[in-house]
């Protein structure tokens, strides 16, 4: 199975050879970064899991 994983950051569009218009989903792409992996001895299963983005910053209450 091939993917992507991304985030859309916006629309676009793009003239074909005849003079259409086309409009276009802009998404950014990668790097991702496995962040586990699951097995059949250990969990059941195999999987995969990925990261992309930036990880927000916790915040703390004001006490």
């Amino acid at each position: 199975m091939a993917s992507i994983i991304g985030k859309k950051v916006g629309m676009t569009s793009i003239f074909d050879v005849d003079g259409n218009n086309i409009p276009c989903t802009v998404v950014e792409a990668g790097p991702c970064v496995v962040t586990q992996v699951k097995t059949v001895e250990n969990d059941g299963y195999s999987s995969v899991q990925l990261a992309f983005g930036e990880k927000k910053e916790k915040t703390r209450p004001n006490h």
